[in-house]
């Protein structure tokens, strides 16, 4: 009985995170199976207090769908060049190299290009009005935040191995022992996940990835940094 409820239950919580897919698809090139695993993950997230960031929104349609599961009682930041990505570079993996050299590719999306209105627009959408997109290179941007509050949910769609990494040494510090790190490119470019397993094993975290229902990974940070975050700086 308790195995047919919490199916039920998982049933329940795909299908309504299909319709939020529906509502913000145009704001979105993630896959719907993706999407769906994505607002999953980050509601079990919602008893934990703080905000919400995302560092590569593109459109802003992930953001937005993750904004209508916690609601407006938070504050939500949207990290983006919304000029493209930086090019890849060897640490990447020659998949990365090759895709972005592919200019009419079918998921190549202008190098990942978007107005930044869209993402203000999906947000809007969401029908919340605490939000900030910030435009700009990581490098940049990342090391001039002061958040107001720790991070409860910080999900990472930086692609490549020196945005990744720009984003936890400046955003892991603030993320409060409890909260989740999603990970969108753990699986589709190397650069990403070594860059996640380099700063783990560097600041000697002991994080375990996690993969949910096969596909979305994340992780949980379990405590403080012992030491300062390793001061890793890139162009991104």
């Amino acid at each position: 009985m308790k195995a047919a409820l919490r199916t039920i239950h998982l049933l329940s919580r795909i299908v309504r995170a299909l319709f939020i897919y529906r509502r913000f698809r145009r704001f979105t090139m993630i896959t719907p199976r993706t999407y769906i695993l994505n607002l999953l993950i980050a509601e079990r997230f919602r008893s934990v207090p703080g905000l919400i960031v995302e560092c590569g929104v593109w459109r802003g349609g992930m953001m937005a769908g993750i904004a209508t599961v916690f609601g407006t009682g938070r504050q939500y930041y949207l990290f983006d060049s919304f000029e493209g990505l930086p090019p890849a570079k060897a640490a990447d993996g020659e998949a990365a190299i090759a895709w972005q050299a592919n200019k009419d590719g079918a998921v190549y999306f202008d190098n990942c290009k978007a107005e930044e209105k869209w993402a203000q627009d999906a947000m809007k959408l969401a029908g919340v009005s605490r939000f900030a997109t910030v435009k700009g290179w990581f490098n940049e941007t990342l090391p001039k935040f002061q958040p107001e509050d720790r991070i409860a949910v910080l999900r990472l769609d930086g692609d490549w191995y020196d945005s990744t990494m720009e984003c936890l040494v400046h955003l892991y510090p603030h993320v409060v022992p409890g909260g989740a790190i999603i990970i969108d490119d753990y699986y589709t470019w190397a650069g990403c996940s070594r860059a996640i397993h380099d700063y783990l094993s560097r600041n000697e975290l002991e994080d375990t990835i996690h993969q949910y229902l096969n596909g979305v990974c994340y992780f949980i940070k379990k405590k403080e940094l012992a030491a300062p975050p390793h001061p890793t700086s890139h162009t991104v």
